[in-house]
């Protein structure tokens, strides 16, 4: 069966340690392995035992006769039916390529967001501070304040709006 497989195969300490999830998350997963634990185990128990039901116990107790002997031979007569599951089969496998999928893209799109970030981290820790960066270095990095000195220039616009209620009145004269 597909389920079990999948359930074996998983590298629960790949999965702990090198997702870098958060606590939540991790403790979520946890709670999910032991509930599915919980479960085979049942299951397995359920399997191994077959009720036993003790009729002679009911004919003593009930008055109605018939009701118990019909019970008997309805037990008696019980067979086990096997029902054809490989339709299902199909339909779990399709929800399990479903999920393995959208696992995968799950994974590619933070492994994407961690490389971007991991780029961001390297620049800042590598950048210069402020007050070493020149006016070429900084319109080379953000052309668009090149592109708006250049427009406030041509329409004779020679102070920036804002700055002297932010800095205040510096002229000498």
């Amino acid at each position: 069966m597909a389920a079990k497989s999948a359930a074996t195969t998983v590298d629960w300490t790949k999965i702990y340690t090198g997702l870098g999830l958060d606590k939540t998350t991790l403790q979520s997963l946890q709670s999910f392995r032991a509930r599915h634990t919980t479960a085979i185990n049942r299951n397995s128990a359920l399997k191994s035992t077959v009720p036993q039901i003790d009729l002679s116990h009911y004919k003593s107790v009930l008055k109605d006769q018939q009701a118990v002997s019909l019970a008997e031979k309805t037990l008696r007569e019980f067979k086990a039916v096997d029902y054809d599951v490989s339709k299902w089969n199909g339909v779990v496998e399709a929800f399990e390529g479903k999920a393995v999928a959208a696992a995968k893209e799950t994974v590619s799109k933070i492994s994407a967001e961690e490389s971007s970030l991991q780029a961001t981290l390297s620049n800042i820790q590598d950048a210069r501070p402020f007050e070493d960066l020149t006016v070429d270095e900084v319109a080379k990095a953000r052309p668009e304040i090149t592109k708006a000195v250049e427009t406030m220039v041509k329409k004779g616009k020679w102070s920036v709006p804002g700055y002297r209620e932010k800095f205040g009145e510096f002229s000498l004269m």
